[in-house]
């Protein structure tokens, strides 16, 4: 290792369940640079400790717990003065927050890495007091915007937002500007954005806040040691899955959030026959609606083990994503490392992932006639074997944790070495 590398010292700040969403990823890639010899930390709002002494969470105590949710209150409190506003996610991020700045892996460290910060974990104002070179991983949209988290069909977060269409908003100044004037007044000019999908990196470089800011694109990762085939019988006698018929798998960490699409699958499902195929489902969704499509199912619930996962996505003919706007699509690279093929639609994040009749079909935004068409095009493909295995190759090529941490890593040596009069 390098001198350069050993003065490497990352902490990571990643709000959320390190087990699932966003948080997983981030998680994983401070496990694969300690894997490489880099010191990395994790500050996190988590309850869970995964067992490691690099990881310290703010919430792993009564008083911390209670905190944190009070945290977490307080952020979305603003959003009780807009009663007509969508039931979406809207974070503020200067309301309320953890002064991380005073702890000692703060102190410690000599370059700064943000990934999801949400949920009243960190409020913007004290990035202002960071002497250190930070770098912020897009998980979504909300670093370039007023609040929402997706912005949907709305770009007025390219001209300081306003007008808020989630917040149902009809003035200019509005939660939603005063947010993004927080940002703009607040965050360091020369942090360094790193977009996980150059949908999301492009959206950046569009975006009032970031426009002037140096932006990359480094992909999400997953670790395809854990994340391998299973043979299909096998999975599915594990998992209790007894058919013959053709099995599509969807899931996501809550497969009902308004950008994962899922109403788009439902409608796709109409031009599917029910005899030929059992659906598999992953993720919290309401079960009353399962059982109301008319096909045989299976429904497994909130899934955050990577075992279940890993038999999960073996178990399936053919996995579905079909996100309206995601800003990358981890589940659609497990699913490909597990040698199962994926069907999304060809925009964002997944167009990415997938190369069409490849390795996945990508169909048309955002018809759901051309995912069912996808769906049958992957069951009845008679060289699913090749498409299969295509699959993994793509996932190990260029999602592996290993792949990704040796370009943060290159990230790193950079900011360290331009401007060292950043260094505690």
């Amino acid at each position: 290792m390098s001198k350069s590398e050993t003065e490497i010292k990352v902490m990571h700040i990643i709000a959320g369940n390190l087990n699932g969403g966003a948080a997983r990823g981030a998680y994983l890639l401070h496990l694969g640079l300690l894997k490489k010899g880099i010191h990395s930390s994790v500050l996190s709002n988590s309850s869970s400790n995964n067992y490691d002494n690099k990881l310290s969470s703010i919430a792993n105590s009564t008083q911390g717990k209670i905190k944190n949710a009070l945290r977490q209150q307080l952020d979305v409190a603003p959003t009780l003065f807009y009663p007509s506003r969508k039931n979406q996610i809207f974070s503020t991020g200067f309301f309320s927050g953890f002064d991380f700045t005073k702890t000692s892996t703060y102190t410690a460290a000599t370059i700064i890495h943000l990934h999801w910060i949400n949920d009243g974990f960190v409020n913007i104002r004290h990035l202002q007091k960071v002497k250190k070179p930070i770098v912020w991983t897009l998980r979504d949209m909300w670093p370039m915007t007023g609040g929402c988290h997706y912005s949907m069909d709305c770009n007025n977060y390219t001209d300081n937002c306003g007008n808020c269409p989630q917040l149902n908003s009809k003035s200019k100044i509005d939660l939603s500007s005063i947010v993004i004037a927080s940002k703009k007044k607040f965050i360091p000019p020369s942090t360094k954005i790193i977009g996980i999908s150059n949908w999301i990196s492009e959206l950046a470089k569009k975006s009032s806040l970031f426009k002037e800011f140096d932006v990359r694109t480094i992909s999400n990762n997953i670790d395809t040691d854990e994340f391998f085939p299973i043979q299909k019988e096998i999975a599915r006698s594990i998992l209790g899955i007894s058919t013959n018929k053709k099995i599509i798998l969807i899931g996501a960490h809550s497969i009902s959030d308004f950008y994962k699409g899922f109403n788009k699958f439902i409608d796709a499902l109409g031009f599917l026959n029910i005899n030929d195929y059992h659906l598999c489902f992953f993720g919290n969704i309401n079960p009353e609606l399962l059982n109301k499509l008319g096909f045989s199912f299976s429904s497994f619930g909130f899934l955050n083990d990577t075992v279940a996962l890993r038999l999960t996505y073996s178990a399936a003919d053919v996995f579905v994503a079909p996100s309206i706007m995601d800003a990358f699509g981890k589940t659609l690279v497990e699913a490909m490392a597990c040698e199962t093929p994926v069907v999304c639609f060809n925009a964002t994040g997944p167009k990415d992932i997938v190369d069409h009749m490849v390795n996945g079909y990508c169909a048309i935004p955002f018809i759901p006639e051309d995912i069912a068409d996808g769906i049958k095009w992957i069951c009845n493909n008679p060289n699913i074997d090749e498409l299969s295995k295509s699959a993994r190759k793509k996932a190990v090529a260029y999602f592996d944790v290993n792949i990704i941490s040796e370009k943060y890593i290159d990230i790193y040596k950079e900011i360290s070495n331009y401007d060292k009069s950043y260094l505690a």
